[in-house]
């Protein structure tokens, strides 16, 4: 019988660089659309000998429901969505793709920043409406000479620490629990610190039960009423209402957001109408170099499950698992 792959949830458009990926295994790769309905998702997953995800989120119910799945394979680095204490107990492997969206996202941040920084979208509405030379109305602040605060240092973040540097930062702090030591350039800091004292702060951590409103009312206390805060990570690490507080108050400058609590935010949220806020459609990842990238990559892990070897970035490998899962 041909392996079966399922897309869940895909919306890429097209799937011909994963076929042409598992072609030589026989593979079968269908898409199927869940919207929400367990019962769906369980009955799409249960015959799947690979399952590919994005945004749609695996439950304990979801991998106990899968008969014969060797690996499931998030399109994409966070893992948020997907119980991987399941997964390892009914040993199904998991991988991501750590590389994906590297340049996009960290480009995207110093976009955002930009923006923000310099209001542009502000400026370019009062261009539109026959508005000249009120600059001094919406007062703006010298980036050089400042500092920059990175939460959370890994690819993206690294990635974002030397595009921002042109801008002329004097410092950087960076709070990430998982470095023993500051990276080139930068100097760690407790998250109170670096609230305390950074003018730009770009979120580049991943979401757990740990670090949900990891900026919440305390931190955004902390926080100068110069300050900048960008968010192209996950939403839930802030505090929707708390920033929102601060930015009708005055108390923080701007926010440069790209990612929400709740997806899409819908025209009641606050943000729309809050002061200083620069907003995109979770599409900083997005390039179409990007997602080819993207999909050819993940495609080669259920290759190399297929055959016989582990998945390159296995997240969720048993203390028994040994050299290749299944």
């Amino acid at each position: 019988m041909a392996p079966q792959v399922v897309v869940l949830e895909g919306g890429f458009g097209g799937y011909e660089v994963e076929r042409d990926v598992l072609r030589p295994f026989g593979a079968n790769l269908v898409e199927r659309s869940c919207r929400g309905d367990r019962e769906m998702l369980h009955g799409a997953v249960q015959l799947a000998d690979a399952v590919l995800v994005r945004e749609c989120p695996l439950d304990r119910a979801a991998f106990e429901s899968m008969e014969r799945c060797r690996i499931v394979v998030r399109y994409g680095v966070a893992l948020d969505t997907i119980d991987l204490a399941a997964a390892s107990d009914c040993r199904v492997p998991v991988a991501n793709v750590p590389e994906f969206g590297v340049d996009e996202v960290s480009n995207h941040a110093l976009g955002l920043l930009l923006a923000v920084a310099r209001r542009i979208p502000s400026r370019d509405r009062d261009v539109r409406a026959g508005r000249w030379n009120i600059a001094r109305a919406e007062p703006m602040h010298r980036l050089a000479g400042g500092t920059l605060g990175l939460i959370g240092y890994g690819r993206i973040g690294a990635a974002f620490h030397r595009k921002a540097a042109a801008l002329g930062f004097a410092r950087t702090l960076v709070h990430d629990p998982v470095l023993a030591e500051a990276p080139a350039g930068t100097e760690l800091a407790a998250l109170g610190r670096l609230c305390l004292e950074s003018d730009v702060i770009s979120l580049h951590a991943s979401l757990s039960g740990a670090s949900r409103h990891l900026i919440g009312r305390s931190m955004i206390a902390l926080m100068k009423p110069s300050a900048i805060l960008l968010n192209t990570a996950r939403g839930g690490l802030i505090d929707q209402a708390a920033l929102v507080e601060a930015l009708i108050e005055g108390r923080l400058f701007g926010a440069g957001l790209d990612v929400f609590e709740r997806e899409p935010p819908g025209a009641d949220n606050l943000l729309m109408s809050a002061p200083g806020v620069v907003m995109t459609d979770h599409t900083a990842w997005y390039s179409e170099q990007s997602v080819a990238d993207l999909q050819r990559a993940a495609a080669e892990e259920i290759a190399r499950v297929f055959g016989g070897l582990r998945p390159l970035n296995w997240v969720n490998p048993w203390p028994e698992s040994g050299d290749a899962p299944g």
